[in-house]
């Protein structure tokens, strides 16, 4: 169909004849009236296409005394107007001829076609983009894509633009001859050239439907080489490039580096491993919690050390009494008044056993004496001799076989300081292994006493230990570092009384005596030989109650006689009654018991010197000891 297109008559010139409103007759144009049948033909035509639905208004007639407006149409000066028409324009901004046609030629109505449209603003005299030329802007042309396996040619490089260059000035209308009639073509719009308009529609005539603007080919006076702005082709091949496709533009965020990916992956695992420690630690934390106080998901199993060879080195405290505790034995005494537990050592492989006086006496003459030995057999004992003064006795088993004597040490090796090991049966508990060291030697002691004419007495010069040695070690061993025997556990020193006040014996403080091993040798080596121990003597009554410095020589003895034994070691070497005897073998004496100690330390017929002071002077005397049985 014509829709939106300007009709012409016979003779080329546009039709101006607007079809008649219901009840109004035809309306002549503005072309030359009264033009014969065609003419009315033509409004007949437009009558029919009334009468069939599709009409166009038609343009009121001009007013007399009405002003020609731009562009050839006529403006009623009463208020109807008709509106103006756009003419077209090329891309320079001359008017585009039509048809053929001169710009400067008139239309077949009379109106002047030279006269172009009022610019709807006002010159760019810099021809900036988009607007360049004054002017209705055309629509952005559609994005072309080359077809399946063509060749696109390369866009040409843009060319500089002088952007104050002048506007060109608009070519001179030229006339052309009138063509055949025929529907106009569309003029060629340049890259900013707005496609043709439509014709005006009436009040009452449907607007036409919307024609796409075809591509208009670029102006052989603008090439695209000398376009600053020609279309961008996405799909085009790279300068340079003939017969290969286009690379795609890239169009998202700019793509990182490698030294960026990098970073990235670095961040990313860090922050990967903080959130695994975290997540490990909340969950090792939280298992923790659980198996604290749940005491685990299975049974309890404590790590434990494997076993070991029981093999000590030879000089420790468990290598020594792994060997002298087989030769120790503990010695239950029951008799008729009392009872008592004490220890012993064996001495031979025959049964003999030593051990203190104190811890037999109970027995008596009729009592029992049951010995245990570490194996846990056990054994009757019977006394064999026993003495007080020196507070040892010995015991025979029988019928046991496979002892162990205990090795005897020299008790005159010994010094300060040096480790000893004590074993016994303190409080009962038999098998004690205690430890300590020498603290002092030729310590003075006395013990007994209990029967209050000093016949019971001890005295010894004897080995101070901290050894814990308690009521049950008597007459245990002490040992030293290569675990031979160097001393008869015999006393102890006490912070009470001796006894507690529940009726339970005093502990130990750490102040242990023993009677030494060399004193202990030659007493129990009479008893098994005699049954009796001698006591070496000079032959003289001491006065015990003397206060002084030193020990003083009585004014008589016990039953009365002279205190000096005639003919006895002390009468030989001229001592005489009254006399104070300060030192023994150059050693200071302070007391009468510690000149007994110091005397009984000897075996009889060993030679003392004695210094003694008589009237104020001091002399010194020679004299050869001399023996008595069991005093």
């Amino acid at each position: 169909m014509d829709e939106g297109k300007p009709t012409q008559g016979p003779d080329g010139h546009p039709d101006t004849t607007v079809a008649p409103l219901p009840g109004e007759a035809p309306v002549a144009g503005a072309g030359a009236p009264g033009d014969g049948p065609d003419r009315d033909s033509d409004a007949n035509a437009n009558a029919n296409a009334n009468a069939e639905g599709d009409f166009e208004l038609r343009h009121p007639a001009p007013a007399p005394g009405s002003v020609p407006a731009q562009g050839g149409e006529a403006v009623a000066q009463d208020g109807d107007f008709v509106l103006e028409r756009p003419v077209e324009t090329a891309p320079s901004g001359r008017t585009a001829p039509a048809d053929g046609q001169s710009a400067s030629a008139g239309s077949a109505d009379g109106r002047s076609a030279s006269a172009g449209p009022k610019p709807l603003h006002d010159p760019d005299p810099y021809s900036t983009p988009p607007y360049g030329e004054p002017g209705p802007w055309a629509p952005a042309p559609p994005v072309r894509h080359p077809a399946e396996g063509a060749t696109v040619a390369p866009p040409a490089p843009p060319q500089p633009v002088t952007p104050f260059a002048p506007p060109s000035a608009p070519a001179p209308a030229q006339a052309s001859p009138p063509e055949a009639p025929s529907e106009p073509a569309p003029a060629q719009a340049g890259p900013y050239e707005a496609p043709p308009a439509p014709a005006h529609a009436g009040p009452y005539e449907a607007p036409p439907a919307p024609t796409p603007p075809a591509p208009a080919p670029q102006p052989a006076e603008t090439p695209a080489s000398a376009d600053p702005w020609h279309r961008y082709d996405p799909w085009a091949a790279p300068a340079g490039a003939t017969g290969t496709p286009g690379h795609l533009q890239q169009t998202g965020a700019g793509v990182p580096s490698e030294e960026q990916r990098r970073r990235r992956g670095r961040k990313a695992l860090i922050g990967g491993a903080l959130v695994l420690a975290l997540v490990s630690g909340g969950v090792g934390g939280a298992v923790g919690v659980h198996l604290e106080r749940n005491g685990g998901v299975t049974d309890v199993e404590l790590p434990q050390a494997g076993k070991e060879s029981e093999e000590r080195p030879p000089d420790s405290v468990a290598g020594i009494a792994a060997r002298a505790l087989p030769s120790v034995v503990t010695l239950h005494v029951v008799g008729s008044d009392e009872e008592g537990t004490g220890t012993g050592f064996v001495l031979d492989g025959t049964g003999h056993i030593l051990t203190n006086n104190h811890v037999v006496e109970p027995a008596g003459s009729d009592g029992e004496i049951t010995v245990t030995f570490n194996s846990g057999d056990t054994a009757k004992a019977e006394v064999v001799g026993r003495d007080s003064g020196y507070d040892l006795a010995v015991v025979k088993v029988a019928g046991v076989k496979g002892l162990r004597p205990a090795p005897l040490g020299n008790s005159e090796n010994v010094q300060v300081g040096d480790p000893v090991v004590a074993i016994g049966a303190p409080f009962d508990l038999a098998g004690t292994v205690t430890s300590g060291i020498i603290s002092a030697t030729e310590r003075p002691i006395t013990a007994g006493g209990d029967s209050g004419d000093g016949s019971d007495i001890s005295y010894v010069d004897a080995l101070q230990t901290d050894a814990p040695i308690n009521p049950g070690n008597s007459g245990g061993p002490l040992l030293d570092a290569v675990g031979r025997v160097i001393g008869i556990n015999s006393a102890i020193r006490s912070a009470g009384s001796g006894s507690e006040p529940d009726g339970g014996q005093a502990g130990s403080i750490g102040l242990g005596f023993a009677i030494p091993i060399n004193q202990g040798k030659r007493v129990a080596e009479e008893l098994i030989n005699t049954g009796r121990a001698t006591h070496p003597v000079i032959g003289i009554t001491l006065d015990m109650n003397y206060t002084g410095d030193g020990a003083r020589v009585g004014r008589e003895s016990r039953d009365g006689g002279p205190a000096v034994t005639a003919g006895g070691p002390g009468d030989e070497a001229g001592i005489e009654s009254g006399d104070v005897i300060t030192e023994v073998d150059g050693r200071r004496v302070h007391s009468g018991e510690e000149l007994i100690v110091k005397t009984r330390s000897h075996r009889p017929g060993d030679r003392l010197e004695l210094t003694l002071e008589r009237d104020g002077k001091e002399r010194t005397v020679s004299l050869v000891l001399g023996s008595s049985d069991g005093d």
